[in-house]
């Protein structure tokens, strides 16, 4: 008779712990072993999107299968979720990318023309992001509703509020759709003339044309 020591051990399952042959047990696994589980492997998810194209959900739990991870579609929409991951354009395809590595944030330099630096350096980070997500502008009165892939609108709020767009009252990000508001017609009117510059300078997939909400 074997040792049960012995017995080899297979995949990890959601849980994260290993069981012989790869079967799958029932949840029994303390809440520290299963947030450690989950860190581990929230952290594959993320070294697996900056190293390769992933473009579904089914080709993420495969390529966990590949590191011994098994887990459910289900598990990995609520990762996708948690970590932020948003779908951008990269050639013909559309693949998975943390926030972080879509456009980093840019660094405050030091020094008297600072603040004209940071700005600079902010709209070449928005120019980035709109390059690789590409936006409807539609309008609905004195706001402005930039339309773009799910997920993405908190991202392209936050670029908008850190650039030097600075006409707007102020922005409101859903999950594909950030609002625009403005106090009058000529402030709206020179932010977007500003945008589509900016849009201008970004990738050619972007959408520029701008559609009245009915």
């Amino acid at each position: 008779m074997k040792a049960r020591g012995s017995v080899p051990a297979g995949p990890i399952t959601e849980t994260g712990v290993r069981t012989p042959g790869g079967a799958r047990t029932s949840t029994t696994a303390g809440p520290s072993a299963l947030a450690e589980a989950k860190r581990a492997r929230q952290q594959a998810i993320r070294e697996i999107v900056a190293r390769r194209p992933i473009t579904s959900q089914s080709e993420l739990a495969e390529a966990l299968a590949e590191r011994g991870f098994e887990v459910t579609q289900a598990t990995v929409s609520r990762d996708i979720a948690e970590l932020g991951l948003v779908k951008v354009a990269r050639g013909d395809r559309h693949v998975y990318v943390a926030p972080e590595d879509l456009a980093p944030a840019p660094r405050p330099p030091s020094g008297p023309s600072s603040a004209e630096l940071t700005r600079s350096a902010a709209d070449d980070r928005l120019r980035r992001i709109l390059a690789d997500i590409p936006l409807s502008v539609r309008r609905s009165g004195l706001i402005l509703l930039l339309v773009g892939a799910p997920g993405t609108a908190s991202i392209v709020a936050q670029a908008i509020d850190d650039s030097s767009l600075q006409e707007q009252e102020g922005t409101l990000a859903g999950d594909n759709t950030t609002l625009v508001l403005f106090a009058d017609e000529e402030r709206l009117e020179r932010w977007l003339r500003r945008f589509r510059e900016l849009q201008t300078g970004a990738a050619s997939s972007s959408t520029v044309t701008t559609e009245a909400v009915r």
